[in-house]
């Protein structure tokens, strides 16, 4: 890496693929011949219905999986066109050497990724159509292999469309969003794919979307223009965000407080860098606006736990900020010498996934801040100053004594 002429670390990896999506696989979910391929195979006559999605064991590395998607495009560069599958190992902090399974093709360049968080598969966005992949689990004697296949399943109303550049489902998998270069905005419930909000002129361009925690908004960013929140049931507009003075708006992000409220963080560019406007969902007006990097932002993501935020830059470092208080928790320079074009937080929250258009893949654990066992300095001093102020009231004499002496 750029940082040093050591060797990399075991948690940055290159794949051959300039990548322009990463994303978490969620294995817990995945069926396989009818099993839940998450499932733990620590007691064999311990059985479980089928129908429910087992409890697995996060740190278990055989259930870690990130997908990437990526290449070279079109032109005859030689780099390849692939969605690329990889393992990650929590326990020593490492990316498999090479990909468990890498799917090409051919000479249309897969871009962006959205992973249905039902287990079911993903929906990749090509120049001219979005194609629906499905996850294919191989069982052996003692490790279970998961791969990723074309479906047979075609998304016609996807198919001879303009490149979507923003694709995202909701966390419960029941609805697909896709929004275009076009600056269209599609809607669909899911897997049926009827339709639930078709707009042609949603943005010049549509460039990010995320659904609310809730399922019941979908925010859209898109080049140029105001922010727009959408309710999913009327398909109506409730807010248009504005931005400030030199922003530039580039991505946007749903997430939970504590309380059960839903917060709105948009990741702005300024003259001076990289921003974090944070709004309030009730009555859409700006909470606190932070500036966070000097550098371009270039991706953005928040935890499922809400508790951080991620930023990459076009210098290819990686930041994480608390979300309360906005700031920064821990920051990786040079993660990647590319810029980064994609970030995803674990379905854990306990590990950030990080690709770039250097090949590269990164994962970064977050590292909790320890909290400090003793007094502050201050306050120490504050109790001595007190101590003494008190023993000078009780010995008056001792004072006058002293005051003489000086």
């Amino acid at each position: 890496m750029g940082k040093s002429n050591g060797p990399d670390p075991p948690n940055y990896k290159k794949y051959g693929v300039p990548f322009y999506s990463v994303d978490w696989v969620p294995y817990k979910a995945i069926k396989v011949d009818g099993k839940w391929e998450g499932a733990k195979q620590e007691d064999p006559d311990q059985t479980q219905s089928d129908d429910v999605a087992p409890t697995t064991d996060t740190k278990n590395a055989d259930g870690n999986y990130v997908v990437l998607a990526g290449g070279g495009g079109e032109g005859r560069s030689g780099i390849p066109n692939a969605i690329v599958l990889v393992q990650f190992d929590p326990t020593s902090n490492s990316l498999s050497d090479q990909p468990v399974d890498k799917h090409g093709s051919g000479s249309d360049l897969p871009y962006r990724m959205a992973v249905n968080p039902g287990g079911d598969g993903l929906v990749c966005s090509f120049p001219k159509s979005c194609r629906w992949f499905e996850w294919e689990g191989e069982k052996g004697t003692e490790i279970h292999k998961l791969s990723v296949k074309p479906s047979e399943r075609v998304l016609t109303q996807l198919e001879g469309v303009e490149q979507q550049l923003a694709l995202t489902f909701n966390n419960d998998g029941s609805a697909f969003a896709a929004g275009g270069e076009d600056g269209k905005l599609r809607v669909f419930k899911w897997p049926s794919m009827d339709i639930i909000l078709d707009e042609a002129q949603a943005h010049t361009t549509v460039k990010d979307l995320d659904f609310s925690p809730d399922g019941k908004l979908l925010v859209s960013l898109g080049s140029g223009g105001p922010c727009r929140v959408w309710d999913i049931t009327s398909s109506a507009v409730v807010a248009s965000l504005q931005k400030e003075n030199d922003e530039i708006f580039c991505a946007c992000r749903f997430s939970q407080n504590g309380d059960a409220n839903h917060v709105l963080y948009i990741a702005a560019v300024t003259d001076r860098g990289g921003s974090i406007v944070k709004w309030n969902t009730t009555t859409w007006n700006r909470i606190v606006s932070k500036p966070i990097v000097r550098d371009t932002i270039s991706a953005f993501d928040v935890s499922p736990d809400g508790k951080f935020l991620a930023c990459g830059t076009t210098q290819g470092d990686v930041w994480i900020v608390n979300s309360t208080s906005l700031r920064i928790q821990q920051v990786v320079r040079k993660a990647h010498l590319g810029f980064v074009t994609a970030l995803r937080f674990s379905h854990d929250s306990r590990a950030l996934a990080s690709a770039s258009l250097d090949s590269s893949a990164r994962v970064t654990m977050i590292e909790e801040k320890k909290k400090t066992g003793g007094l502050s300095l201050w306050v120490i001093l504050l109790v001595i100053l007190l101590a003494i102020a008190a023993y000078f009231l009780q010995n008056p004499h001792s004072f006058k004594s002293l005051y003489t002496q000086l």
